[in-house]
């Protein structure tokens, strides 16, 4: 059965006139909730505002639509394993998806038809997420190392090939240090700039300015030193302004040092709402044309609101969501386990 969740208040002790922003009047925000059996679903692909393409746990990607019959089509590598996918991306010729695990699995996904693009066999291989430029031509997938640095994969033809990058043109990682593949959204990519987000030993921001061919990385203040600690999400509103949420997954309900911005492109991070909820999230993005003002973040603790850059937030739902993406200024869809959520400010 879908449940509405409705969330009512007024923004008359919630208003900040930073940048000389004011907030504008949200008088509910709505989430509707739609069961998606037997799948675990952490990352998402918005349409419209009435679909979204999802990848899930079992080999199923998901062609959702709320006002017509759903489409599931099942992926199987070598006639028996369901990969499990974890990330998805779309461009102008294709939907792309790919496994975490071994072997990884990167499928183009068209017209109904599945065809495995890249493929990689290593103990230590695991694929976090996935995400094009606006070129549409560029794209770009992390992973944990298989040896001292991450796995980067590129293409530069929409999608056709992927290589991966040498170590010796990476930054080296420390032991311990990886990435969460918890939303698909460690990457954000905006014009030829990309942005990676890495946990565990140390939450450290990886920056490309050129399609992911030279590299630079930069500390944050985010929780580190434990395999389950670090930087979950980011999203960047313009290339100086971004955000940076996560937590420890193995004690969620704490707030210290889990959520950072930058006014400098990625190069240095302050520490806001600190000791303040919201407490661990997976995934954090900035509402559309709202000025950088305006954030939700989700993740098992529930859904949380900010509209002052993430300087402080209010607590939207207890409903636990993995991932959020939104159409426009009012319309967002959520991700979850055995659901899907669709999100609507009035």
């Amino acid at each position: 059965m879908n449940r509405i969740i409705v969330f009512i208040f007024t923004f008359l002790a919630f208003v900040s006139c930073a940048d000389h922003y004011q907030p504008r009047e949200i008088n509910a925000i709505t989430i509707k909730e739609f069961k998606i059996d037997s799948v675990s679903i952490r990352a998402i692909e918005v349409i419209n505002k009435n679909e979204v393409i999802y990848a899930g746990s079992n080999g199923d990607i998901g062609f959702f639509s709320d006002i017509d019959k759903p489409m599931v089509l099942e992926i199987k590598y070598q006639d028996s394993i369901r990969p499990n996918f974890r990330s998805i991306a779309a461009n102008n010729k294709a939907v792309f998806a790919l496994s975490i695990g071994n072997p990884a699995l990167l499928y183009h996904l068209s017209d109904g038809k599945a065809t495995l693009k890249y493929t990689e066999n290593h103990e230590k291989v695991f694929y976090d997420a996935l995400k094009f430029f606006d070129d549409n031509l560029h794209g770009i997938a992390v992973g944990d190392p298989t040896e001292n640095c991450a796995s980067i994969l590129l293409t530069s033809d929409g999608g056709d090939t992927w290589s991966k990058i040498k170590c010796a043109n990476l930054p080296v990682f420390e032991d311990g240090e990886a990435f969460f593949a918890a939303s698909n959204t460690n990457i954000k990519t905006m014009g030829s700039t990309v942005w990676i987000a890495s946990g565990g030993k140390k939450a450290r921001i990886l920056k490309s300015d050129d399609f992911g061919h030279t590299w630079q990385i930069y500390n944050t203040p985010i929780v580190q030193g434990n395999g389950p600690q670090g930087i979950y999400s980011i999203d960047f509103a313009d290339k100086n302004n971004g955000i940076a949420i996560g937590g420890d997954y193995s004690n969620p309900l704490e707030n210290n040092a889990n959520k950072a911005i930058t006014k400098d492109g990625g190069l240095t991070w302050t520490l806001v709402a600190n000791g303040q909820n919201p407490n661990y999230k997976s995934c954090v993005q900035y509402v559309p044309k709202t000025n950088g003002k305006e954030i939700f973040a989700v993740g098992k603790t529930g859904v949380s609101f900010s509209n002052n850059g993430g300087l402080t937030w209010v607590a939207v739902s207890k409903e636990a969501y993995y991932a959020i993406q939104f159409v426009d200024k009012n319309t967002a869809w959520l991700s979850g386990n055995n659901k899907l959520g669709k999100l609507v400010l009035k």
